[in-house]
């Protein structure tokens, strides 16, 4: 939630800032460097990993924004629009590799498919928001709220009804998005669009310092890291945690 909040501040300071241009630009650039070293990479970084989510999620809040300032495309479209771009992502991902779980993303390919999944949630999360808070008119506290009581649903509903573990992580993982920049949103833009008022530069900055502080946590703790594959590249079975590139044993 913290990276789709960062992004979603980040994106919209340097577009203000810089316009369209420049911010697609860095945006664009920023993406392209930090997926680049994770697939490079031959195990679990915990700061080149969080680096790329964060990317993604600067570009992906561009890319809803792009379409609803420089092209006046309306929430109400492009919100159905990314739902069916991650729709048809995650259909090709199962139908090609019969699963969906992030503990089995240990190949070229299923990495590929997991960002691509990753990139297409960002932009659906960003415009999800948008259009709660200002096409419904909900405003972004109380988009915020509402994000907070839908992303409670699959917790219960995995903790006490049995759902799929792997249905209830991408629903999880889907509703940070519009739950993020929600909140992010609503500390950042003035009094008269409804929020804190606080700027966004200011938002950006805080989130990014709050982030740091939880990788280099992570980075030193390892706790989010499987120990066992990273002294064995060959294992055949797949890591938990975040993505990581493995191939089987042959």
């Amino acid at each position: 939630m913290l990276t789709t909040g960062q992004g979603e501040a980040t994106a919209d300071w340097l577009f203000f800032k810089y316009g369209a241009v420049i911010a697609g630009g860095l945006g664009a650039t920023g993406l392209v460097v930090a997926l680049a070293l994770q697939f490079r990479a031959r195990r679990y970084y915990a700061w080149i990993y969080w680096l790329a989510v964060d990317m993604v999620s600067v570009f992906g809040t561009m890319a809803a924004d792009g379409l609803h300032i420089k092209l006046g495309v309306p929430y109400d479209v492009s919100t159905p629009f990314f739902a069916v771009v991650l729709a048809v992502i995650l259909a090709v991902w199962y139908a090609t590799e019969k699963t969906l779980s992030i503990h089995s993303i240990y190949t070229w390919r299923r990495e590929a498919f997991y960002w691509a999944t990753v990139i297409a949630t960002f932009a659906l999360g960003t415009a999800l928001g948008d259009l709660t808070a200002t096409t419904f008119g909900l405003g972004y506290l109380a988009s915020g709220v509402l994000f907070a009581v839908v992303i409670a649903v699959p917790a219960v509903a995995h903790w006490r009804l049995g759902m799929n573990s792997v249905l209830a992580f991408w629903f999880a993982y889907i509703v940070t998005r519009p739950l993020g920049a929600s909140f992010a949103d609503w500390l950042g833009v003035p009094h008269s669009l409804g929020g804190v008022g606080l700027g966004r530069g200011v938002v950006s900055l805080t989130s990014t310092i709050v982030i740091i502080g939880f990788v280099a946590y992570l980075a030193i703790s390892r706790k989010d890291a499987d120990e066992k594959q990273d002294a064995d590249p060959k294992a055949v079975s797949p890591p938990p945690g975040p993505p990581r590139h493995r191939r089987p044993a042959v």
